[in-house]
């Protein structure tokens, strides 16, 4: 019998279709044949399940991930991260902000970069453009009402782009920004953020939904951009009203992409004594805008769906080992939770099946209390 590091290229190729992202770097670290198809990324990774995007390492700097197959963590050094807060990702990039309040947006693995132009105002008192000129090695002041680092992780709420970099040039990037997560957008070549006038209240998502971004509020407010003439909100006119009983409270919405179904996900929960919100179950919701009308679905035809400050991912459970069917995966930044309780921001997977709450990680694994973890699906290639 052949050697294994004889087997033909064509063989070893094929092989490597099966490999999920972790092994395909093992699978180059056999012998150097192996690695030399290994290096020619011709196949994809095997679906997996998105992994977590966590805080970097306080003593190396690498950045931390979570693969949630295979419930284990991995530190890789990528510079480019060093000390930015991650406030969004989309199609495998990621929006990261620094210390000057400056963004980018990175695939992680590829390290292809784009640099974000400054961001717009904070609040009313607050120019994000004055601060960054203001901001020599030597400058010791801080912006009106709060600290650096608490505009540095509270400046973009969520941030989602219109289509992957890789395959069109021509993408939209779209933030949440500000104290009452206003939208913006910004386009390759755009010297600055252009803000959308929007409604008299905070915005929980967006989603680019065949062709256009849509936001949610409040009360299942559903709006669509207009981005004739002065870009602005325009409510679709649908009511939704909210779903959840009386003993629980909204706490957020997310929108989704759902095979072709726009779906209005609500998150309700409680708040204890101390004020942490925590988190009961989700609703899921099919707003039929043509028809003016809505369905609440009971189940997701067996998929899973990732909620978080990223662009809302779905998953095929049947495709995916490990994967929970009619299972909501969520991470949630609550700043007041407990790390002496938890060690953790609240997160977790809902089955709706039987409405219960679980976890999906092992007991060891210790999230971070400033970054709030944030899925991501991996383009290595």
């Amino acid at each position: 019998m052949a050697a294994w590091s004889d087997l033909t290229f064509d063989v070893l190729e094929h092989i490597t279709s099966f490999l999920p992202l972790p092994d395909h770097y093992r699978f180059g670290a056999v012998c150097k044949n192996w690695r030399s198809i290994s290096k020619q990324k011709r196949q994809p990774p095997t679906p997996q399940l998105p992994w977590l995007v966590l805080e970097d390492d306080k003593e190396t700097r690498n950045r931390k991930f979570y693969c949630l197959s295979e419930g284990k963590q991995y530190s890789i050094d990528i510079p480019e991260l060093h000390g930015r807060y991650i406030c969004g990702s989309s199609y495998g990039w990621l929006f990261a902000v620094d210390l000057k309040i400056t963004g980018i947006l990175i695939n992680p693995f590829t390290r292809e970069c784009y640099e974000l132009p400054p961001f717009p105002e904070y609040n009313e008192y607050t120019n994000v453009s004055t601060l960054i000129e203001k901001m020599p090695s030597d400058y010791n002041g801080e912006p009106i009402g709060c600290t650096f680092e608490e505009m540095q992780t509270s400046i973009v709420w969520k941030a989602i782009l219109s289509h992957d970099p890789k395959e069109r040039s021509d993408f939209t990037a779209m933030i949440l920004f500000g104290q009452m997560n206003e939208p913006a957008f910004w386009r390759p070549g755009d010297s600055s953020w252009t803000v959308i006038d929007g409604l008299d209240c905070s915005m929980d998502d967006i989603l680019y939904f065949k062709g256009n971004f849509y936001v949610v509020a409040a009360m299942n407010l559903l709006s669509v951009v207009d981005f004739e003439s002065k870009p602005k909100l325009i409510e679709v006119g649908l009511e939704i009203p909210a779903q959840i009983s009386v003993e629980g409270c909204g706490l957020q919405r997310y929108l989704i992409d759902f095979n072709g179904h726009m779906l209005l996900i609500e998150r309700f929960g409680h708040s204890d004594t101390n004020d942490k919100s925590n988190t009961d179950g989700f609703i899921v919701i099919e707003p039929k805008l043509e028809q003016n009308c809505y369905n609440i679905w009971d189940d997701i035809d067996g998929y899973a769906l990732f909620l978080g400050r990223n662009a809302c991912i779905h998953v095929d459970s049947c495709r995916v080992p490990k994967c929970k069917k009619n299972g909501i995966y969520f991470t949630h930044p609550t700043e007041s939770i407990s790390p002496v309780e938890f060690g953790y921001h609240d997160l977790g997977v809902f089955d709706m099946t039987n409405k219960t709450i679980g976890t999906f990680y092992s007991a060891e694994v210790i999230f971070p209390h400033v970054d709030s973890p944030v899925w991501i699906t991996p383009k290595p290639w």
